[in-house]
């Protein structure tokens, strides 16, 4: 797999009429967002005390699938849901610093790291010249990946909370999620 050049993104670029880009939007809908925004008095600790690792796949939908409200969680993301060193890092933070006690791992159907491998990095490396220092993370077996995430979780040295570790697979299809039982 080659790693072709960035596809021109109509929605990304500026409008050619208007001078507006994406971030320009975000930014004039937060200050509508502001304008109505009422300080909840909620601190940093999630009332509901778990920490929720999902990929940042735009379909997935965390709180809306999971009835959660603002401030119940930790919502940590990254491609693919994989647990990684920083996934850790803030997984740490989230139980030693501000009391969070149980993980929910979320991967999910249609993932783009299904379809990647670690020549990835290496296609980077000749097109920049310079090797990126992280690992792709690429899988072909969505349960396995699961269950490797529920494994580097439960055997970490950095986290006090490791008895309620429990990983998923969202459908983005049925928006169902199945759950992943670990290795015995």
């Amino acid at each position: 797999m080659s790693i072709a050049a960035p596809q021109p993104n109509p929605s990304a670029d500026r409008d050619a009429r208007t001078g507006i880009t994406v971030t320009d939007e975000l930014v004039e809908a937060n200050r509508r967002y502001a304008e109505k925004f009422t300080d909840p008095g909620m601190d940093a600790r999630p009332v509901r005390r778990v920490a929720v690792v999902a990929c940042m796949d735009a379909r997935l939908d965390l709180h809306e699938a999971l009835g959660l409200e603002l401030g119940d969680c930790h919502t940590i993301r990254n491609a693919g849901g994989v647990v990684t060193d920083d996934i850790i890092r803030s997984l740490t933070i989230s139980q030693r610093a501000l009391g969070t006690r149980s993980v929910v791992l979320i991967h999910h159907t249609g993932c783009g790291l299904l379809n990647l491998t670690e020549d990835f990095r290496h296609e980077l490396e000749e097109e920049v010249g310079q090797r990126p220092s992280w690992a792709v993370e690429a899988f072909r077996d969505l349960d396995g990946d699961v269950r490797q995430s529920m494994q580097r979780v439960r055997t970490s040295p950095f986290l006090l909370h490791t008895d309620d570790v429990r990983g998923f697979v969202f459908d983005v299809t049925t928006g169902l999620l199945r759950e992943v039982t670990p290795r015995a």
